[in-house]
């Protein structure tokens, strides 16, 4: 048995499991999506309103994890198929809300359906130990895989406060170089 505490046959094992993974997952959505003329990325926008009955375009951008722009786009499309609607905010106009048409509603729920159906037979086919070990594990990898993230942000945003000092520095030895030349 392979002994996955060592580091090294954990990253190999992950590295074998995920592609075969991912590609399992990515074939099982294409076949809920057959005949649904939507794309992947459209589907999830439609399952966040599905839970939430209207978000915020900024709201649904971070849900997806998307700029505004793509997600504005998103809801472009999803507005010219009736899967959305869009509309000003009650209380701001300036804030723009989006939420599901009942034909989006429609849609949302037959996909749900389908997904509630593959993971219903992935847990029959599992112990009740492995089920639990499996949403332990998941919920850690998305914990790290956040908290990546966040340090990712952090080192972003203070690299931004930091250009203008770096610029300062390197664009004076810039023009000086060329004065000489």
């Amino acid at each position: 048995m392979v002994d996955y505490k060592d580091k090294d046959n954990f990253t190999t094992a992950i590295q074998t499991i995920f592609p075969k993974l991912m590609h399992y997952l990515q074939t099982e959505e294409s076949r809920e999506l057959t005949g649904l003329d939507i794309t992947p990325g459209q589907v999830n926008a439609l399952l966040v309103l599905y839970f939430n009955e209207s978000l915020t375009m900024g709201e649904l951008s971070q849900e997806l994890f998307l700029a505004e722009s793509a997600v504005t786009r998103m809801v472009n499309r999803l507005v010219k198929l009736n899967l959305v609607r869009r509309y000003g905010d009650e209380k701001d106009r300036r804030i723009v809300r989006v939420s599901l048409t009942s034909f989006g509603r429609q849609l949302a729920r037959l996909v749900f359906n389908r997904r509630t159906h593959r993971f219903n037979n992935l847990a029959e086919r599992i112990t009740l130990e492995e089920r639990e070990m499996l949403i332990i594990s998941l919920q850690a990898v998305l914990r790290v895989f956040e908290e990546l993230e966040q340090l990712y942000q952090q080192k972003q945003a203070r690299q931004q406060e930091n250009l203008p000092e770096l610029q300062s520095e390197v664009l004076p030895e810039q023009s000086q170089k060329q004065g000489k030349g």
